[in-house]
Formats: C-alpha cells, structure tokens, sequence
C-alpha cells in the first residue's frame, strides 16, 4: 500500500535525528437520505502483516482530536468484484460469508453458481430479470440452478439452439455478464468496485453491459465505481457519468473524455512510465531514422546527441504532425512539464510548433539522403565485412570485383530513375530508400550471389561510409536540438 514500501521519513532536525510514521489519509465524502456526511480514516503502518486504521486526525500532538465517524457513513455497505478468474467443474454450496470471502481472495470461478442459486431461492422476481437479460445478451436460456444434496453440489446449466449444456461450457463473456449482474442482484443498495467488468467482451457487448450494469444499478438502488481501460466503456461514462483518470495525479477529466480516451487507447502505461522517467519524447518517422542519427552522433562525436540517444524515450510517428500532437496531448494530461522534439522528413508545408515540442524538418527529402552518395556507396561495397566474401580472406580481387557490380547497379538504377522521369538519386527532392537504395541493394546482392544484407532497416550502416567532407552540417543541427531539449527536461527523481 505504501509507494516503494516507504513507511517512515527520516531527517535530521537541530542537529537531531527525527522519524515519524508516514500515513495515508483517506476521506470519503457521501449522501445519504439527502444528508451529507464526510469520514476520514488514517492507515498507519505496524509490520509486514498488519497496519492501524484510525479515524483521521483534527489536530497535531501526542492526543490528537479525531474526526468522528457519521452514522450515516456505518450504513453504507462496501462490495467488491474483481474479474472473473473463470468457472470451476463443480462447486460446493457456501454459506453467505464463505461466498464473500472468496471474492475478496478473488476466486469468482468457486462462487458464480452459488450467488445464482441465492437470486433464485431468495429473490425469484430478480432470478427472472437476470435469466432476460442473458437470452437478450447471449441468446442463451438459462436453467434455474439445483442443489444436489447427495453431493453437497450446486449444479446450473443453460440451452442454447436447443441443446442443453453445463455451465461451463459457455462462453467467458457470458459467465463475466451473469457474474456481475448475479453479485448486484444479490447485493441491492450497496457500491459496488467492479475490477474491468468489460474483461472477455467484445467491442459490442461492452457498450452493451455498460448500460445494462447501469440501468440495473439505478434499479437497484446501488452506486458502482469500476476501473477500466476500455476506450468504449470510457466513451460511453465521459457522456454521462463521472471519470476520473489516474495517468499522473488523479483528477476528473473536465473535456468528456478525449484525452482519456486517447491515453488509454492509444498510450499505454509503459509510455507514460518513459516520460515520467525521461521527462522529453522524441518524435521521429520511424526505427531507421533513430539508427541513422545515432550513427551520425558517432561519427561526429556529439557526446551531448550520443548520451541522450542511448536511452531515449522515442515515439514514431510515420511523420505526421497530428500523430506528434494527439500523442503528445495524451502524454502532457499526466505530465504538465512533459518536454519534446520532433523530426519531420520534408513536408509541404513549415510544421507549427506544438509548443513546448520543437517541430523540425529535413531541408532534404527524407533523412536517408544523408546517407546516399556515390562515393559512400562505393566505399560501403569496396569495405565490406571478410564474413561477406566466399573466402576466409578479404582480397583486393575481392574488393574489387564488388566495386566493379556496385557500379554498374548504380547506373543501372540511375537510368532507369531517368527513364521514369523520377531524376537524379543524389537529387534533394529523391526519396532515396524507396526510389533508389533499395532497388539498388536488391541488385547488388542478387548479382553477388549473396541474400539482401541492407535492407531499408539497415541503412544506417551507410552512416559509417559517408566521407567526413559530404557530411552536412544540418544533421551536426540536429543533434544539438534533441541533446538541448533532453538537458533541458525535469526527469522524475
């Protein structure tokens, strides 16, 4: 319970060592018969198994004053649901607590014919309701539950197109939609914690138990707060209901829902976590293009663009603008400080800063045309690893003889560019990696008798080659961009 199992601050005070307990403080605010109540309770650590609860504190000192407890607050029954975990073979009859104490431990498989068997002895008008619900849901009719006495089992089957089947063979979704509607019917007037009551539904049946959880709650008097991370569950409770999103500090969503939305359906949890730790994003069009600068970074030494670059937090984004910024939006819900930067390939238009992302572009087409150039090529074919010849020995024949075919593929391809009316490959308007290198690379291997070692994903080998002269000074730009806006960053810790 306690964040990172700390349980006590420790600090030194003139020149003396203090230690006070760290409490969680929890109060619940609710109405009930149209009067409003407020309860605190505090959670103070004892030992590995055990905690103190106490009403909250009003005052500081050795006999605190402590906030009372409402009547009202004793009233309200707490029940709590968590997934279904399955359905066993058999189950035995339980008694109302022994049902209730393995739902707490989360064994929902051992309890589902027991709570139908409750609706059904002690509220036949609701087993009725329930039985509805599931034909309307499922298409399946459920069989009233029976008690085997000899056996001291309860046993429940259902008929689906005429076949009558055991319960366990229905499906996940049908047994999580008669779980939960089962555990409401048989607790009316409580609030209810629902752990993912979308869990083994598809898209349809989600919308569709969400309203019907609702509609039986208001029905049955009871309040249910449930945790989810359906974008359809969300959709529909932004509408009409209260959500509450807990990426960063948890607070309501104040515009129905878009951003949760887009923070649960479209970042995970993972990438909240990396910008937590990271405190910057780095955007980019794809994998290849974080290989290339790095490989620049080397080249050129950029210690600053190599240390970032390492371990970045990097989103692609296939070069669009709009990924960078609903991304980014979804991120800064959480992270209000959240710094970043984006590298565009060539666009038509100036891409607008989504302040405080640094928008930047290639003045060449894409960033592989950093990469193209007859000379890096032919270095790259006359350099090639010994593992790459039919020899143990690298030999200068070798050499160039590889030479000799990497020429004649690049004339070859350049000719064709010409014939096709596409232009010259080291033009700035080529798409170099689609247009040109990897035709050429095709070629080359196929002529060599070897498989295609420079996939497009590999192009950042070519960094390595291309002469210190021909290395343009915007990618020197570059680096020092990304390396500002990551030690300009507030990393958590």
């Amino acid at each position: 319970m306690w964040r990172g199992m700390h349980v006590r601050d420790v600090r030194r005070e003139a020149g003396r060592q203090t230690t006070r307990n760290i409490r969680i403080d929890l109060v619940v605010e609710g109405v009930t018969a149209d009067e409003r109540w407020l309860c605190g309770l505090e959670f103070d650590y004892a030992n590995e198994e055990s905690f103190y609860c106490r009403p909250l504190r009003e005052t500081d000192g050795r006999t605190p004053e402590r906030m009372p407890i409402p009547d009202a607050a004793g009233g309200v029954r707490i029940a709590f649901l968590p997934p279904m975990s399955g359905l066993a073979a058999t189950e035995t009859r339980l008694d109302h607590g022994a049902v209730n104490v393995r739902i707490g431990e989360g064994r929902t498989a051992e309890v589902l014919r027991n709570l139908c068997f409750r609706i059904h002895e002690e509220q036949p008008e609701r087993w009725n309701g329930l039985v509805e619900h599931v034909g309307s849901l499922f298409g399946a009719e459920l069989d009233p539950p029976r008690y085997i006495a000899e056996r001291g089992e309860i046993v429940m089957g259902y008929r689906e197109q005429g076949a009558r089947l055991d319960l366990s063979s229905s499906g996940r979704g049908l047994q999580q939609t008669l779980l939960l509607l089962a555990y409401m019917y048989a607790n009316p007037g409580a609030v209810l914690l629902l752990d993912e009551p979308d869990a083994h539904l598809e898209i349809l049946r989600q919308r569709q138990i969400y309203r019907l959880l609702t509609d039986v709650a208001a029905e049955s008097g009871s309040q249910i707060i449930a945790a989810s991370h359906s974008e359809v569950l969300l959709n529909e409770a932004a509408g009409r209901d209260v959500v509450v999103a807990f990426v960063g500090p948890p607070h309501r969503i104040d515009d129905r829902g878009s951003q949760v939305l887009k923070a649960h359906r479209d970042i995970g949890f993972d990438q909240y976590y990396q910008a937590e730790q990271t405190g910057w994003v780095l955007y980019l069009e794809g994998s290849t293009d974080l290989s290339i600068l790095r490989a620049f970074a080397r080249r050129l030494g950029h210690e600053r663009a190599l240390r970032v670059l390492e371990r970045p937090f990097v989103h692609y984004v296939g070069n669009l603008p709009t990924a960078v910024q609903s991304h980014y939006h979804g991120l800064r819900e959480a992270l209000p400080a959240l710094r970043g930067v984006a590298i565009f390939d060539r666009l038509e238009g100036v891409p607008r800063d989504i302040a405080p992302v640094d928008c930047l572009m290639w003045k060449r087409r894409e960033i592989e045309n950093y990469v193209c150039s007859r000379a890096t090529l032919e270095s790259y074919a006359s350099t090639s690893t010994p593992d790459e010849a039919e020899g143990p020995l690298f030999t200068a024949a070798e050499a160039e003889r590889r030479l000799g075919v990497i020429r004649t593929a690049i004339d070859e391809i350049r000719s064709a560019l010409d014939t096709l009316g596409k232009g010259s490959p080291w033009h700035p308007d080529t798409k170099t990696s689609d247009e040109f290198l990897t035709p050429l690379f095709e070629t080359y291997f196929s002529r060599l008798g070897l498989p295609n070692l420079m996939a497009k994903k590999n192009f950042h080998v070519l960094a390595e080659y291309v002469p210190d002269d021909e290395i343009d000074s915007e990618i020197g730009d570059k680096l020092d961009a990304i390396a500002r806006v990551a030690e300009s960053a507030t990393p958590a810790g």
